[in-house]
Parts: C-alpha cells; structure tokens; sequence
C-alpha cells in the first residue's frame, strides 16, 4: 500500500489585508509538524501543493525537515474553493430566499462565527444539483473532477509503497473524502467546517482501488503542545 497525505496548511492570516499568508502561530504549525514527520521517520517520496501562497509555504516548511527533500509540484486544482466566487454569484439569492439569513450576513467578516454560517449556506447550495449555472467560478462537478484528477495523478506517479504528501485546504480535504467515501452532497460541508490546521488525512491506495485511513489527524499538534507547553491547534 501506498499513501497520500493530505496535510491543511497552517493557520492563515483571517482579518488582515492578505488572507492568503500564514500568520506567524501558522508557520510554527508547518515547523513544528515538518520535524515531527522527520522524528518518526516518515519520508515523502513526492509532494504536491496547490499553488496558494499559504499551501506552498506550509508545504516548503514542512519539507525543510525532510532528510532528503523531494521538490514540490505545483498543482493549481488543489487550491481552496473559490468561496469569494461562490459568495458572489449565490449569496444575492440567498438572502432575497431568506430573511433571516440576510440579517446575519449583515454581521459582516469582522465576525468569523458569522462569517462561517455564510460560508456554509452558499457551499452547500454550490453543491446542490439544484445550483443554477454559475458564471465567474467552478461548478461543483468541475472542482470535484480536477481535485480527483490531480490525486489520480500523484497516485500514478507514486512507487509502490511510498509516501506522497499534499498540501492544500479544507474544502480541497472535503472534497477528496467525499469522492472516496461518495458521500451525498448534503453531507460534504460536514467534512469542510472541522478540519484543523495542519491535520492530516491519510489516503492509502493499491491498483486502482483507494481508501481513507484517517481524517483530520491532529494527535501530533496535540502531543507537541504538550510538550513544548505551546497551543499548536486551531481551527482558523
């Protein structure tokens, strides 16, 4: 069996100018977790990021442990859903659907529990097949199709029994646990909202077939806040 791990980046920078950067507890994060797959032997034989500035910086921090670092590729179909499209295009029509819905977007981003909820309304109708076609960002089915190619491609390009990590984002992980489990689209969102910085989803896979060993690993972060007397797990 060969593995795919699919590592979340570090925490990113919510409330700045650039979201897109890892804040410094981020950075710590991607370290921290670099030396503990070196600690435990754990060797990449390749590795992958989509091409967000948070995605490959936690990817090169990571790899900085590794004793013989394989150079990253950079695939842009593991970055993040396209939230600010999606928002764009479906949120006009939610709120004119419902009232109440409409209130809390008014709580604005300053309010990142609020700002969740709006998340989670317009990705859940973006995967609907009742989504009206939209016209600026991906359809569901063409983001789940470039997701699973780009795994199909690191698979096939993997040795037998060796060890791939994939650095992306939260939604990326949904994605990719979805389309292994098929789950039904009204239950995807709930394998986006948990997904820890830095945690780890492991994907095994031999001739074809490809199963999902463990999602939203966090043991290590929580053994090395523990010992370095450090808070190493965040949501956001």
């Amino acid at each position: 069996m060969a593995s795919l791990y699919l590592i979340r980046h570090g925490q990113a920078s919510f409330g700045s100018a650039n979201y897109d950067q890892l804040s410094p507890l981020g950075q710590r994060q991607a370290d921290v977790s670099g030396r503990f797959f070196a600690d435990i032997g754990l060797h990449f034989g390749q590795a992958v990021s989509g091409d967000l500035s948070r995605q490959q910086e936690t990817g090169q921090r990571v790899l900085a442990s590794q004793p013989e670092s394989a150079s990253l590729r950079i695939d842009p179909r593991l970055n993040e859903v396209d939230n600010e499209g999606q928002i764009a295009a479906l949120l006009p029509i939610l709120c004119e659907q419902d009232a109440d819905f409409a209130e809390r977007v008014k709580a604005g981003r300053s309010d990142s529990k609020q700002y969740q909820k709006v998340i989670q309304a317009v990705f859940n109708a973006w995967v609907s097949p009742d989504c009206p076609e939209l016209a600026n960002t991906a359809s569901w089915p063409d983001y789940l199709a470039g997701v699973r190619g780009a795994l199909e491609e690191a698979m096939e390009q993997a040795e037998a029994g060796s060890d791939t990590a994939i650095f992306t984002s939260g939604g990326t992980i949904a994605t990719a646990v979805s389309w292994v489990l098929g789950v039904p689209h009204d239950r995807i969102y709930g394998f986006y909202e948990p997904v820890f910085n830095c945690s780890i989803t492991r994907l095994i896979f031999s001739r074809g077939r490809v199963s999902l060993s463990n999602f939203n690993d966090t043991a290590h972060l929580q053994l090395l806040s523990q010992q370095l007397g450090e808070a190493l797990v965040t949501y956001r």
